[in-house]
């Protein structure tokens, strides 16, 4: 049946799609339809973070910034659900088209800028949600902040998710914010980190821990992951998500669209988030949990991120290219 409907939704423009589809599932759930999409035969909840998940298999930041659809994704079977990219403030993001399909490498280009309703709007969203699954909430900043300024954001979208998260991520790695990927290297990283850490050692005083992960790129040299490693085990930093999109376009030379700006997610992204998630596997202290995400488009992908070192496994563009089938398939095959 996706199959059909992919064709449809393909004619549209991604971003048109999108929302048709998200909007279309969204009213499914309200009639209470969503109920009869097949369950899987099985599942192995995995403790993490000193969380009970009840299922490996997550959704990746970026498909649902506002929250709007979260009880509506959440009947795939999504044993959690990561919503975001959030701001302080409302903003637009970039002009449109920013969303491109590159359909015979199954991959998507996107410059979408993180557009949002801002914090505030992502909280009440989550307040609603019947979702009996995880949420995470993925945090950034304002285009419009300055780079020396970005840790007021992050403190300021911290202050207000901590209470309704189960986990939070903290967005360094998007390419569509000018400045972002800065913050991934040297002293800026540390600074954050403490500043975090500090406001979240006092927001514990007050609500149950939230732990707060950091979501990498995966352009990065070795020498440049086993430095972040290094830092994440001396800063004691809970959690990993390795990765978010690339600059890289290699794997799409020659194509339609090959050439927009943006973050490449997808099929190609898949050796180079690998390499990524392996090597901080390694050098990681054994007790930091990893969140594996990039290219997973079939079952045996998912159980290679679980077997190259992550404890859990998120899925966004096999979602628009294979359907919720791969989340069902996925979610039986890590049970085994």
């Amino acid at each position: 049946m996706y199959s059909i409907l992919k064709k449809a939704l393909f004619c549209l423009t991604p971003e048109t799609a999108h929302e048709l589809s998200m909007d279309g599932s969204s009213a499914l759930a309200r009639l209470g339809l969503m109920k009869l999409m097949p369950k899987p035969t099985a599942q192995k909840p995995v403790s993490v973070f000193g969380l009970e998940f009840p299922n490996a298999v997550g959704l990746a930041a970026g498909l649902d910034k506002n929250g709007d659809y979260i009880d509506a994704l959440g009947a795939f079977g999504f044993g959690f659900i990561e919503v975001g990219t959030v701001t302080p403030k409302p903003q637009e993001g970039n002009p449109k088209p920013r969303l491109f399909r590159i359909p015979e490498k199954d991959a998507i280009i996107n410059r979408m800028g993180f557009n949002n309703k801002g914090v505030d709007y992502l909280v009440e969203r989550i307040k609603r949600t019947k979702y009996e699954g995880l949420i995470g909430v993925n945090i950034g900043k304002n285009k419009v902040t300055p780079e020396e300024e970005a840790v007021n954001d992050y403190l300021y979208c911290l202050n207000k998710v901590y209470e309704v998260a189960d986990y939070i991520v903290v967005n360094l790695s998007s390419p569509n914010t000018p400045g972002l990927r800065n913050l991934q290297f040297g002293e800026p990283l540390v600074q954050l980190i403490k500043a975090l850490k500090q406001r979240q050692n006092e927001l514990d005083k007050e609500h149950e821990h939230t732990p707060i992960l950091i979501k990498i790129a995966p352009d990065l040299s070795d020498d440049e992951v086993k430095q972040l490693a290094k830092t994440f085990n001396e800063e004691k930093v809970e959690g990993v998500v390795a990765t978010n999109t690339t600059v890289s376009r290699d794997a799409v030379e020659g194509y339609k669209h090959g050439k927009e700006v943006g973050g490449l997610s997808g099929s190609p992204v898949r050796e180079q988030a690998n390499h990524v998630l392996k090597l901080f596997r390694e050098q990681l202290d054994e007790s930091t949990p990893i969140i594996g995400v990039g290219g997973v488009f079939s079952p045996d992908e998912a159980e290679e991120k679980i077997q190259l070192g992550a404890d859990l496994v998120q899925i966004y563009s096999g979602l628009i290219y294979e359907g919720p089938s791969l989340i069902k398939k996925s979610i039986e095959r890590l049970a085994k």
